[in-house]
């Protein structure tokens, strides 16, 4: 019982530590890449559609993302859902396909990334730590009725507490990989 607390435990934080990454993905850094409007929201025939969806996304140059429709009819809703979501880009449509330049990020502009990626980092620490909380209160349960010992209450809630040291530490690498990204001029 004490490895299905702990077993469930640490598959909850890998799913924190995997959001993580995929928030970090959408942050914007110098250089052009599809995970930056792959999860925009597109309104496509009266439903919220993921771009990656509606249109194959290439880089065929670092500072130049390309968007191709598979119905030249979502042209427009993918400009415009593009524009309004605030990713500081400005998409072009020639008829055929959307291109977006990517501008380089000002020093101002990285720091404020910087910021995003930190606050991001740190919810993922919030969520993991909840995860402890949430582990080690079902371990306490398990030893008030008496379905576990002290001294397995105790060596449960420190395998706990290794493994939530470890995750946040997993997040504060993968939040310092990406501010070195940001930050790379």
């Amino acid at each position: 019982m004490l490895n299905d607390v702990k077993s469930d435990a640490e598959s909850r934080m890998k799913k924190a530590i995997e959001a993580l990454q995929r928030e970090l993905s959408s942050v914007r850094t110098g250089r052009a890449s599809p995970a930056l409007v792959e999860r925009v929201e597109v309104d496509y025939y009266g439903a919220m559609t993921p771009l990656n969806q509606l249109a194959g996304i290439s880089v065929p140059e670092a500072r130049l993302l390309v968007i191709q429709p598979w119905d030249k009819g979502s042209l427009q809703a993918i400009e415009k859902a593009i524009r309004t979501a605030d990713l500081g880009v400005n998409p072009t449509n020639d008829g055929d396909v959307i291109r977006i330049s990517i501008p380089a990020l000002t020093e101002e502009r990285r720091k404020e990334m910087v910021k995003v990626v930190k606050s991001k980092v740190e919810d993922t620490r919030v969520a993991i730590r909840n995860i402890r909380r949430d582990a080690i209160s079902q371990v306490k349960e398990l030893a008030q009725e008496k379905m576990i010992g002290e001294d397995e209450e105790r060596r449960g809630e420190q395998d706990i507490q290794d493994l939530t040291d470890k995750y946040v530490a997993r997040a504060d690498a993968v939040g310092k990989e990406k501010e070195d990204d940001v930050l790379e001029v």
